[in-house]
C-alpha cells in the first residue's frame, strides 16, 4: 500500500498510464476524483500528501484546509487556478510544466496568424456557400516585411519568433522580464507595450494570467493599433478585455482576431464574436497533440515524485517557498 496519498482532483483524460509509470517507481497509486468546487476539493483532498489538478479551484480557502499537502502539481503552463501566495505561506510547492507544448502552441499561433493574414477561413466559407471570388478576401497584404509584436517573450513566443522570421516577418516583443541580450540573440527588438501596439501588423499574446496581466489589452491598446492589424491569443482569454475587443472589431479599429482562448469557456452562444467573419475561433486547443499530452502527464507526475522523494521539483512556480521548506536540488 502506498505510503503517500496522491489525488488527481479533476480530469478530462482517459488514461493515466504516463503518471502511473512515473509514480509507481516510488510506490504510489493515484486516487482519482472529479472535484468541481472548493467544497469538493476540501472534502476529497484534505488529507492528501499531494494533488494533481487540471481545472479544480485550489483557492486559499482550500489550501488552508489541506492538512498534509506538500505539493500541488498542475497539468499545464498556467497556474491561475491555484492561490500561489497561500500555498507559499503554507509551505506547499506548486509545480507546473512550462515546456511541454512549445511546438504545439507556437504552431497554432502561426496557423491563426496565417489564416488571418491570408483570409483562409473567410475564403473557405465563401467558396462553400457558393461564392467563387478572390475579392472576398480583399485586402490581403504580403507577410514579408510586416511586423509581428509578441506580448511576452518566454519559451513559447521565442519559438513563435523563429517560425515567424522564416516567413520574413520582423519580430518585436514587449516583456519587462527579458534581457536585451536574449532578444538581440534572437534578432528581436524589445519595445514598450504602447510602441508594440502602434508598430505591429499582428499582435500575439503570450503572457500568463495574473493580477498584473488581466485585461492588459483593452480600449487604450486597441486605439493605438493599425486598422489592418490582427490580434492572436493562445494564452488566456482574460488577458484581453473581451468587451473592448468586440468594440474594436465592430468599429473597425482592427482588422480581425484569431482566438484560441476566451474570457468564458465554452463560449456563450450569444457572444458577438461567433457572428464575425473576420474572427477565427478554436476551442482552447493550441496545446493539444498526442505527444504533448504524454509529455505533460509524465512531467506533472514527476513534479509530485520529486517532492515526495525529498527534492525540489524541476518546474517550481513559487520559488519563495524555498525560504521555509528545505529540500534537495536534483543534479
Amino acid at each position: 500500500m502506498s505510503c503517500y496519498k496522491v489525488i488527481v482532483t479533476d480530469y478530462e483524460y482517459t488514461t493515466f498510464a504516463p503518471e502511473q509509470e512515473v509514480l509507481s517507481k516510488i510506490g504510489i497509486e493515484l486516487t482519482y476524483k472529479q472535484c468541481r468546487t472548493e467544497e469538493d476539493v476540501i472534502a476529497e483532498c484534505k488529507d492528501a500528501d499531494a494533488l494533481i489538478s487540471q481545472y479544480a479551484p485550489i483557492s486559499r480557502k482550500v489550501i488552508e484546509k489541506l492538512e498534509k499537502c506538500k505539493v500541488i502539481a498542475r497539468y499545464g503552463v498556467g497556474f491561475n487556478t491555484i492561490d500561489i501566495d497561500a500555498a507559499t505561506e503554507m509551505g506547499i510547492m506548486v509545480g507546473n510544466v512550462t515546456d511541454y507544448c512549445l511546438d504545439e502552441v507556437s504552431d497554432h499561433t502561426i496557423a491563426l496568424l496565417l489564416s488571418s493574414a491570408r483570409k483562409i477561413t473567410k475564403l473557405n466559407n465563401a467558396v462553400k456557400s457558393g461564392t467563387w471570388n478572390f475579392n472576398v478576401g480583399v485586402p490581403i497584404f504580403r507577410l514579408r516585411g510586416r511586423t509581428l509584436g509578441l506580448v511576452g517573450f518566454g519559451n513559447i513566443p521565442q519559438t513563435v519568433a523563429k517560425k515567424a522570421q522564416a516567413f520574413g516577418l520582423t519580430v518585436i516583443a514587449y516583456d519587462p522580464f527579458v534581457s536585451e541580450a536574449v532578444a538581440h540573440e534572437m534578432n528581436v527588438k524589445l519595445v514598450t507595450l504602447d510602441d508594440l501596439c502602434k508598430l505591429s501588423d499582428y499582435v500575439s499574446i503570450h503572457v500568463p494570467l495574473n493580477k498584473h496581466t488581466e485585461g492588459m489589452i483593452s480600449n487604450e491598446q486597441f486605439s493605438k493599433m493599425k486598422r489592418e492589424a490582427f490580434i492572436i491569443n493562445t494564452s488566456r482569454g482574460r488577458i484581453i478585455d473581451e468587451k473592448a475587443l468586440i468594440n474594436a472589431l465592430e468599429e473597425g479599429k482592427i482588422a480581425g482576431a484569431g482566438l484560441d482562448v476566451l474570457e468564458i469557456e465554452p463560449i456563450d452562444q450569444n457572444n458577438p464574436l461567433l457572428k464575425m467573419d473576420n474572427v477565427i475561433l478554436t476551442p482552447h486547443a493550441a496545446f493539444n497533440s498526442v505527444e504533448a499530452e504524454v509529455e505533460l502527464k509524465r512531467k506533472t507526475a514527476q513534479n509530485v515524485a520529486d517532492v515526495l522523494s525529498g527534492y525540489y521539483p524541476r518546474y517550481l512556480v513559487n520559488k519563495e517557498v524555498k525560504k521555509t521548506v528545505k529540500l534537495e536540488d536534483r543534479v
